[in-house]
Parts: structure tokens; C-alpha cells; sequence
């Protein structure tokens, strides 16, 4: 994807890789068939958006043995599209760009869920501590507790607040960040989704980031 450079100071994490260029065009055509009332397009409307969503999952798990513990990629990808499923039989989107603006919107809220359901005050995984016995302790009874090797509470906070504060961003900006970074749209595409310029979708891009870098103090999650 021709995605403008970032600045050292401000490493918002990459974009995904550009998406089939002719799923737009077919997603376009299960919209309207959804507004025909056919039951089938919605569930071929979730494969679209399936493979995207378990790689921006695994992004959020990569790292947290802990919250392993109680989900897998798997879980969380099927939540996700659950609830973007019941989205869609509430909200029937007009085109292919509202279907993303759907998506995108049912995913984020997922993954902030998951974020606060572990690691909010009262989480599990801010809470729990993995157990490690030694070869001559009995598995029966209290041990000391310590935090699972490779754990970083701070990293998915980070997600969390990096999530939130793309929900604020001015409404061309989000657009443009949904479609690039949550979708895996090329710039083209989105321009010919949103019909306007590739330049102007370029310079809602790096206000996006600047914006958000900004906003979370340069504390931005790593990939």
C-alpha cells in the first residue's frame, strides 16, 4: 500500500496489507442484495470481514500470556463478528462504505471490550497472577504468585487508549483511518469509496496520525 512515511516520533502502527482489490466492488453487491432482503449476503458480508479481524486480533493477543488464559484469537474473532452480525440485522448499510464504517465500528468495540474485560481496575488479567511452583512444591494449596514471563499490562492499555482516541477523531479523519488501517484499503480505494483524491485522502491519513500521536502523548502500541 503507498502509505506515506512516518515520522521517527510518531511510529503509529503500520497499516495491514492492501485488500483484495475486487472486494469492494463485492461487497458492494452483497449490500444490495442485504437490502433485497437476502439473509445470505449478510453472513457473506461477515467473510468479508473475517480474515481482517483475526489478524488485528492476533496484533491485540500477541505478547499476553496471561490473557491466553482465557481467550484465543479464535474467541475473540467470533465475538466480534457475532456482534457485528446483530449490527447488521438491526442496520442495513447503504453501500460498500457504510458496511466498513460498520465493521470497523463492531471491531474496535470488541477489542476495547477485551482490553477493559482483562486489564481495566477490575480485570481478570490485572488481577491474577500465573502461578509458578517448583519441581518440590505440591500442585494442592497456596503458592506464591508472580506475573506470567513476557506480560505487559501497559502494552494493551496502550491498545485500549489508541482505540479510544481513533473513536474521537474528527469524523473525515476517523473515515479515512477506518478504511486504511481497520479495512486494509489501498488509498485508491478509499478515494473511490469516499469520492475524493488520493491527495486528500493522504492528508486526512497523516492528520489521523499526527493526531493521534498527539492525543496519547507519543505513547502509541507497538506492533
Amino acid at each position: 500500500m503507498n502509505t506515506p512515511a512516518l515520522p521517527a516520533a510518531a511510529p503509529v502502527p503500520a497499516v495491514p496489507a492492501m485488500a483484495n482489490a475486487s472486494e469492494s466492488a463485492a461487497i458492494e453487491g452483497w449490500v444490495h442484495q442485504l437490502k433485497a432482503g437476502d439473509d445470505q449476503a449478510r453472513k457473506e458480508l461477515l467473510n468479508c470481514a473475517c480474515e481482517r479481524l483475526t489478524r488485528l486480533t492476533r496484533k491485540m493477543l500477541k505478547g499476553f500470556g496471561r490473557l491466553k488464559r482465557w481467550e484465543q484469537t479464535d474467541d475473540v474473532v467470533q465475538n466480534a463478528l457475532l456482534r457485528l452480525y446483530r449490527s447488521l440485522a438491526e442496520v442495513q448499510p447503504a453501500s460498500a462504505l457504510d458496511f466498513y464504517r460498520l465493521a470497523a465500528l463492531n471491531i474496535r468495540r470488541e477489542l476495547l471490550d477485551l482490553a477493559k474485560r482483562y486489564y481495566g481496575p477490575h480485570g481478570l488479567g490485572a488481577n491474577y497472577a500465573s502461578v509458578d511452583r517448583g519441581p518440590g512444591q505440591s500442585q494442592a494449596g497456596p503458592a506464591a504468585d508472580r506475573p506470567a514471563a513476557g506480560d505487559d499490562p501497559g502494552q494493551l492499555e496502550a491498545w485500549a487508549a489508541f482505540h479510544e482516541q481513533i473513536e474521537r477523531l474528527p469524523a473525515e479523519e476517523k473515515e479515512v483511518f477506518d478504511l486504511l488501517w481497520y479495512q486494509e484499503l489501498s488509498q485508491a480505494e478509499a478515494a473511490a469509496l469516499l469520492q475524493v483524491s488520493e491527495r486528500t485522502v493522504k492528508r486526512r491519513w497523516a492528520a489521523a496520525r499526527l493526531r493521534l500521536h498527539q492525543s496519547l502523548g507519543g505513547r502509541l502500541p507497538a506492533t
